[in-house]
């Protein structure tokens, strides 16, 4: 998923709406708090995924990661404190983090297709989190998932 290419800051009207979709809020929310109409916002978030390199029709916990990640969008402050999660959780967040297909998310975790539906539950339930989108950024907050890891791939891209 990672790319050579440098990432390019997002337009101010791409900003507003990444930044609402790091709060985790759904495509028709993001239409109702902005006025825009639901088929723009649409055009928007997939002009947000491309901007990032992202795969096409990837899922917004993937968006929401690469805002943080490339530091287009800051992480939220915590608030809450991390839950302890044990290393195969740890490595389920990085997955659902990093994957939209349920078995490329099974084996980037080391889980039986079978298992993974019980997992994620568990590990949703462990940190509060309703979704996965609110996942990533809860786990964006604790610094579960540090941003630092996407400079690799930046070869000295400045803010």
């Amino acid at each position: 998923m990672t790319t050579s290419a440098p990432i390019s800051p997002l337009t101010p009207t791409l900003q507003r709406v990444a930044q609402h979709l790091a709060k985790g809020c759904a495509p028709q929310e993001i239409a109702a708090k902005t006025g825009l109409s639901a088929v723009t916002v649409r055009q928007y978030i997939r002009d947000i995924r491309e901007s990032l390199h992202c795969p096409p029709r990837c899922k917004p916990p993937i968006i929401v990661h690469r805002l943080f990640t490339t530091q287009q969008v800051a992480s939220p402050p915590a608030d809450r404190p991390a839950p302890k999660l044990s290393p195969e959780q740890m490595l389920l967040l990085r997955a659902v983090a990093e994957h939209s297909d349920t078995r490329d998310i099974a084996v980037a975790a080391k889980l039986a297709p079978a298992d993974q539906r019980a997992a994620l539950d568990q590990l949703l339930a462990d940190t509060g989190a309703q979704d996965t989108t609110e996942l990533v950024v809860l786990a964006h907050s604790w610094q579960l998932l540090p941003a630092e890891q996407s400079h690799r791939t930046r070869s000295g891209a400045s803010q």
